[in-house]
């Protein structure tokens, strides 16, 4: 493993924004898919467990939680074993602990058991798995990374449509335990997926010998690259997102899990309430696609922040009004809207977060955004099951759950206005597809980035640096290029 090839991104390669990028995005769709749908999936075996091990729901509402810490709270691991070995080589060793947490939690004595195979070494593995894919998607995309970045988050609902009823046809015919050897059997996918992130490389121009040592020299003179770059803190559009960002995770989580459960409760057979989980998986395939075209047209994408404070507040809305249901025809109206809502958060989240930080940073802005984040993820689920357990009210925990993300969607749109917000005695900057038009600007800026007003509405750092690396990234405050 020491001696891959780590694949960052030359500074004379442009993303191609296309050939071998769409079999990235291909490898990335399939891994967004087990590593969000997966944690959804499996509360369709928490009845069995219940029964199994004698546990409450908010025992086995912690798989679930574990699972999604595991997937947050690593990100700075993640983001250095990247820096260091490259996207390939972590993504195929993350595919065989995803693969060995299942097949380990097939033979579990104890919930316990569950807990350290399923949610600490198959997180870990898909962990390892999504941040570089995300990594790799935005290096080889720019003009067409909202898009890109729509597609391969469509994975998530499209997994979620075809594990969750098949979760249930497992567990008919196998059991949990069979079921979950099964699906560890699918998770060895991941690493054909890691197979094809094939590292960027800049092209070959001939060069004599003496080209060549001054080359080999300056390489050798050059400092070495960090592993985990902190001074991403000193953006304060990334510290508002990174805020508001931990506080949506709170409750954004929460209805998927507990909706089959929740169904269940009502009377509804098995298979019946699984189905809710396939028509919201259903409705977030198109709302991603959809929304990450949005995104890239030419109006929108500089202001792709206030959409997606939009989608947060548009989520915790149906959270709120869907607490009320009381029968399946108003849980299957309260899927269709939260599987829009929800598609269009997925679609956003990480296009604004490379729209703020740009490719250079990227990596290790989005491993610490994940650890904030996992702490939320690992309170959110169990407290909600807690909540269910002590009011035996499902209503309660959809209103917890829609108020936290409400909160989240005021955090970032009024953090991105008040705070960030253009100075009035600058004229607006001219902007084609989204991003400053004029290159000499960046030429006659002092080396860092640009200036704080030249930036695009909702995505300007407090600082200089928070732009360094735009030439690569595609998207918001890209000068070179024509979310």
């Amino acid at each position: 493993m020491g001696g891959a090839v780590v694949d960052d991104e030359p500074s004379d390669v442009k993303a191609p924004d296309g050939g071998w990028g769409w079999a990235v995005l291909a490898g990335g769709f399939v891994i967004t898919g087990f590593s969000y749908a997966f944690p959804k999936a499996v509360s369709v075996f928490f009845k069995e467990l219940i029964r199994e091990f004698g546990v409450g729901y908010s025992d086995c509402a912690w798989i679930s939680s574990i699972l999604l810490a595991m997937l947050y709270g690593t990100g700075p691991l993640c983001s250095v074993l990247v820096n260091k070995f490259g996207c390939r080589p972590v993504m195929m060793v993350g595919g065989l602990f995803a693969s060995l947490g299942m097949i380990l939690a097939s033979l579990a004595t104890s919930i316990i058991h569950i807990y350290l195979c399923t949610g600490v070494i198959t997180g870990l593995g898909l962990a390892l798995n999504f941040q570089p894919s995300l990594i790799m998607l935005n290096r080889y995309f720019s003009e067409k990374r909202p898009l890109a970045n729509g597609l391969s988050a469509a994975g998530s609902p499209v997994a979620l449509c075809c594990l969750s009823p098949l979760g249930q046809v497992l567990q008919y015919h196998y059991g949990w335990r069979g079921g979950f050897l099964i699906l560890g059997g699918l998770l060895l996918n991941c690493c054909a997926c890691g197979a094809l992130m094939r590292p960027l490389v800049g092209p070959k121009k001939p060069q004599d010998q003496e080209l060549q040592a001054v080359d080999q020299a300056e390489k050798k003179a050059k400092p070495q690259k960090k592993l985990l770059d902190f001074s991403v803190f000193k953006d304060r559009g990334f510290l508002i997102y990174a805020i508001a960002a931990s506080i949506m995770v709170l409750g954004l989580f929460v209805p998927p899990v507990f909706m089959v459960s929740y169904a269940k409760e009502m009377g509804n057979e098995d298979t019946k309430s699984a189905l809710l989980l396939t028509i919201l998986g259903f409705v977030d395939i198109f709302a991603r696609p959809t929304c990450g075209l949005i995104a890239g047209m030419k109006w929108v994408r500089p202001r792709c922040v206030y959409l997606f404070s939009f989608a947060i507040l548009f989520n915790g809305i149906t959270d709120v009004v869907s607490s009320q249901a009381t029968d399946y025809p108003g849980l299957v109206v309260f899927c269709i809207f939260f599987g829009l809502s929800y598609g269009m958060v997925g679609a956003l989240q990480f296009e604004v977060l490379m729209a703020i930080v740009g490719t250079k940073k990227f990596s290790s802005a989005l491993g610490l955004v994940l650890l904030m984040e996992a702490i939320a993820v690992l309170v959110g689920p169990p407290g909600a099951g807690r909540l269910l357990d002590t009011t035996h009210n499902y209503m309660h925990v959809f209103l917890l759950a829609g108020c936290e993300v409400i909160l989240a969607s005021i955090v970032i749109c009024l953090g991105n206005f008040l705070c960030i917000k253009k100075k009035p005695d600058e004229p607006e900057a001219h902007l084609e597809n989204g991003a400053p038009a004029e290159m000499e600007k960046l030429n006659s800026l002092p080396e860092g980035g640009t200036t704080e007003s030249e930036q695009p509405d909702g995505v300007r750092a407090g600082s200089g640096k928070a732009m360094e690396g735009a030439e690569e990234s595609g998207g918001v405050g890209n000068p070179e290029t024509a979310l």
